[in-house]
């Protein structure tokens, strides 16, 4: 053919394609509506106007039983009859132990930040120390994820191919003659076990098996399996090196630089997990310590209650005796509407704290994990103590220091960022490495002599089974040296210490300022007992010279005074009977105060928990797990020691010490009720009026020494 026959050929092909790739554009070009012809028939028609749109996940979750034994909540103006439940705090506590796996406070019930809603994944459990045990992470890696890098590992892999080519040089034909075809199958199969020690060596052990077939006159065999069996060894010496170092920052050959950092290894994951049960444990005492002060608050809520249903009888039966008498002259009609005044103000009373009652027994079965209404009313079965407390500063104190959660917390911040320090500064020095190998080498026309008849080689071997070539071990080889890496400057390494020495002088700090906070919290509380225990007698003698003058100012205005007018008796007695009122609700008020500053003396000195006698404690084990403890416990007591010269294989020191709008009905007031329809019955406190220690007589002359803020400056 011509060179001109061949470039028209040449030209005549180039248009031809030209034209059917334009045709094949063509209908991409006729725009959205042109028509597009399917095979078969439609489908029901699914069609979508929109992107997004509120679903809702296809979640079975069962309602708890406590939800769905909740039954019609209890109100103002309700005649039913309710079960009393006296409960006492012993239960309470155990009840809220018992019934929360989800950790309760009192502050955020009905608020719009509340934690339960806002940050479910966050909210204390009892499930987060095991989460933060098992976590795999970085950040928060457990225990078991950080033994996982001292795991061994095996891996295998196998890999077939073939290959044809025609050879185009003598040289590289294999023996073939130019223009002949080099056909080739291969096989490549690799198997091997990787393991990481404690103290930052690391050995492999792996069979590598090469199966190559040629057509290639020039082989002893057309097929041969070639391969070896290899032992890998490596060991820092300097940077990253020794047990110290891999148990802070993990094997320093799974580190990623600027990734995982010196926080991955076991002592690290270890002490997230006590952080975690330090959290755990404050997240229960304050759970515990909401349950107390709500319980007593509740009894207050008893005691307030009773007392304003007493006062409002009393002017009850004074506006009765005011109507009864306005005709005859003794009271004006004045007196009668300041009676029945008095009656609504004390019956208003009433409501507001019959509905406070209801409200602290729905909060505290909140707390305990309780149906919000189950048919039964809470109410405080135990009283509060009313003897005077003086604990010892100094032992309290002390205390505090030692047994706060807080600070234990702190602790275990300080001593991680400590060890985290001290394997940075390992990484400021150059990476020595101590590198080997060892292998066995192994050749063969078949992995095995299978039909009999060998072939000798060298020393007597036979070359038709590649096992045993490989099993009379007089082909090897070995590596030995050492790998040098030493970045210039150590900017990162040195910028990463640094670092860390901040947050250690930023943690010291703060667990400083944490023990002086506790001081302070400390002197305060003590200032709150004596407070408190001295507001509670001032308050118990007012109540008691209040209640003193009920009666004689009770008579003087239903029998008269000559000379004064019965309007003025009336409200004497009136002003009496509602002082009388409010200094008992506060004398019990008082009483409420001392017993939370008491509890809060043990909350400040982290004694609240064992106050209660509440100890935390780890779930049992399945039976297996206990055997397989005892089993690496046995395997430990024959471990030897390592030898004290030797740098790398040392024991570590020891890290850690053993030892919570509508229409309104206006009430009617015409004529004296008979009856309150808003006393619920049996709901009033359990037990009577408390008495407390009064060191000063309430009869009388005043005391003659100057109070305490008359007294001179000295």
């Amino acid at each position: 053919m011509s060179l001109t026959r061949q470039l028209l050929h040449r030209r005549l092909w180039k248009k031809l394609i030209s034209l059917t790739l334009v045709g094949a554009m063509l209908p991409g070009c006729s725009g959205p509506d042109k028509k597009i012809t399917y095979l078969g028939d439609p489908a029901p028609l699914d069609y979508k106007d929109h992107v997004m749109e509120i679903d809702h996940p296809a979640v079975d979750e069962p309602t708890p039983d406590v939800v769905a034994a909740t039954k019609k909540p209890r109100k103002i103006g309700d005649r039913s009859r309710d079960e009393i439940w006296d409960l006492s705090l012993a239960e309470a506590l155990h009840l809220a132990l018992v019934n929360n796996k989800i950790l309760r406070i009192r502050g955020d019930f009905r608020t719009a930040g509340s934690q339960v809603y806002t940050a479910a994944d966050g909210v204390p459990s009892v499930f987060d120390p095991a989460i933060q045990d098992s976590g795999v992470l970085f950040g928060g890696r457990g225990v078991e994820a950080a033994l996982s890098a001292f795991d061994p590992t095996f891996n295998t892999q196998m890999v077939w191919g073939s290959n044809s080519a025609i050879q185009n040089n003598l040289f590289l034909a294999s023996g073939l003659t130019k223009g002949s075809q080099l056909n080739q199958d291969t096989g490549a199969f690799t198997t091997g076990v990787t393991k990481n020690f404690a103290y930052g060596a690391n050995i492999s052990l792996a069979q590598n098996i090469n199966y190559q077939f040629l057509n290639s006159p020039a082989q002893l065999f057309p097929s041969a399996y070639t391969g070896n069996v290899q032992l890998q060894y490596t060991q820092p010496l300097w940077a990253g090196a020794g047990t110290d170092y891999t148990r802070i920052a993990g094997p320093f050959n799974t580190q990623i630089q600027g990734v995982s950092g010196v926080s991955q290894g076991v002592v690290i994951s270890r002490i997230n997990t006590d952080v975690s049960v330090a959290n755990f444990e404050i997240n229960v005492r304050n759970m515990l310590r909401d349950v107390e002060e709500t319980y007593w608050d509740l009894y207050l809520a008893y005691r307030t209650y009773d007392t304003n249903v007493e006062a409002r009888n009393s002017f009850l039966r004074s506006w009765r005796f005011a109507q009864a008498n306005k005709g005859v002259g003794k009271f004006s009609d004045l007196d009668e509407l300041q009676s029945r005044q008095a009656f609504f103000q004390g019956r208003a009373a009433v409501e507001d704290s019959l509905q406070n009652l209801y409200n602290l027994e729905t909060q505290l079965r909140r707390l305990c994990g309780l149906p919000s209404a189950d048919g039964r009313i809470i109410r405080p079965k135990d009283d509060p103590n009313t003897g005077e407390y003086v604990p010892d500063w100094n032992l309290c104190l002390a205390e505090a220091l030692t047994r706060r959660e807080e600070l234990r917390r702190e602790k275990w911040n300080v001593k991680s960022l400590d060890l985290q320090l001290q394997a940075a500064k390992s990484l400021i020095h150059p990476q020595l490495n101590f590198i080997s190998s060892y292998q066995i080498n192994g050749f063969g026309n078949n992995l095995f002599n299978i039909k009999g008849a060998p072939t000798p080689g060298p020393g007597g071997i036979d070359l038709e089974s590649y096992f045993a070539t490989q099993a009379a071990a007089n082909q090897t080889g070995y590596t030995l040296g050492f790998q040098f890496t030493m970045p210039f400057g150590f900017r990162q390494a040195l910028s990463q210490v640094r670092n860390y020495e901040l947050r250690l002088a930023k943690a010291k700090e703060v667990l400083s300022q944490q023990e002086l906070e506790i001081c302070h919290e400390m002197t305060t509380t003590f200032q709150n007992m004596a407070w408190r225990f001295q507001t509670a007698q001032t308050n118990y003698n007012r109540w008691q010279v209040a209640e003193a003058q009920i009666a004689g100012r009770e008579n003087r205005y239903r029998t008269g005074v000559p000379g004064i007018d019965t309007s003025v008796l009336l409200q004497q007695w009136l002003t009496t009977r509602t002082d009388a009122a409010t200094a008992e609700v506060t004398f019990y008020t008082s009483v409420i105060e001392y017993q939370k500053a008491l509890t809060d003396l043990h909350f400040r000195k982290g004694t609240l928990l064992e106050l209660n006698n509440i100890h935390l404690a780890e779930g049992t084990w399945t039976p297996a797990a206990y055997d397989d403890a005892l089993r690496r416990a046995w395997a430990r007591s024959y471990a030897l020691d390592a030898p004290d010269i030797d740098p790398v294989h040392t024991e570590p020191a020891v890290f850690d010490r053993k030892g919570m709008i509508g229409g309104i009905d206006m009430i009617d007031s015409g004529q004296p009720t008979s009856g309150d329809p808003y006393d619920p019955e049996g709901v009033h406190s359990k037990s009577g009026a408390l008495s407390f220690p009064a060191p000063a007589k309430v009869e009388g002359m005043p005391p003659e020494e100057p109070l305490p803020d008359e007294a001179p400056v000295k």
